[in-house]
């Protein structure tokens, strides 16, 4: 039996089961909200073209609007202005959105404290467990915080001092960015930034690291709770938008059975 042959047995007989990552995609989904004067990206929206009616009596299809980094979707090295020179998404080679799973759980510590901040201690203690990051990983950080997604004022929890969502430190981003096994990072809240990274120096430290170092960024990712911290393979398919900056994606992880 080859490889593959055995991939598609293990998944028939259930040892093997993917878990879907990606949050459902409706005029529900909360986006970023940027404060004035900055313009901010169109939320989804669908409009009938015709639904088994005289406009097409045999046939239902859609137009639908949205913004590239809306729901669960990939950011792309030229989304940020030190990865403008990069790849846009059409560019990033398939290889590189296929890889082992890192996640780091940092779910009780988001409960007591949105604001709180991924560390470079945080990888020491996960590679005392589990060995050194696996080459081409992506890093994923459990927070919890995809509960909140259905509720955009829960999900964004902005007050007069900004957004308090968790995300990496400034070490933290510059040290996943220039980490050779590392390819990407994802998270459950709506950017690859902390809440409060506007006010860091750099600024937003995961897209100016991250990817200004050709690593890509995903957002808004959920049931990061069932997957273990070692072990199960990622898969990311964003459309290939040419020239596009990020784009709406299905992601998915290929897990064991226990």
């Amino acid at each position: 039996m080859t490889t593959l042959q055995n991939v598609v047995s293990e998944l028939a007989t259930g040892r093997l089961r993917i878990v879907d990552l990606t949050a459902p995609l409706s005029e529900q989904t909360p986006v970023l909200q940027l404060p004035e004067p900055f313009a901010n990206t169109a939320t989804f929206q669908m409009e009938t073209i015709s639904a088994f009616d005289a406009a097409g009596p045999a046939w239902a299809w859609s137009n639908i609007t949205l913004g590239e980094h809306t729901g669960t979707h990939l950011d792309a090295p030229i989304h940020w202005i030190t990865g403008k020179d990069g790849k846009a998404v059409h560019q990033i080679e398939p290889e590189r959105l296929i890889g082992p799973a890192v996640v780091i759980d940092l779910s009780a510590e988001a409960a007591a404290n949105p604001d709180v901040l991924l560390e470079p201690e945080h990888f020491e203690a996960w590679e005392a467990q589990h060995g050194p990051l696996p080459h081409n990983c992506w890093v994923l950080l459990r927070t919890g915080w995809s509960e909140r997604n259905t509720d955009a004022q829960r999900f964004l929890n902005a007050d007069e001092n900004g957004p308090h969502t968790p995300g990496p430190s400034v070490a933290c981003a510059r040290w996943m960015a220039e980490h050779p096994a590392v390819s990407g990072f994802g998270v459950e809240t709506v950017g690859i930034d902390a809440g409060a990274a506007g006010g860091f120096e750099p600024g937003f430290p995961m897209h100016h690291y991250l990817l200004g170092n050709d690593r890509y960024g995903l957002t808004s990712l959920i049931n990061l709770d069932q997957l273990p911290a070692s072990g199960a393979v990622l898969v990311v398919a964003p459309l290939p938008i040419v020239g596009g900056t990020g784009s709406p994606a299905r992601v998915y992880a290929l897990v064991e059975s226990a």
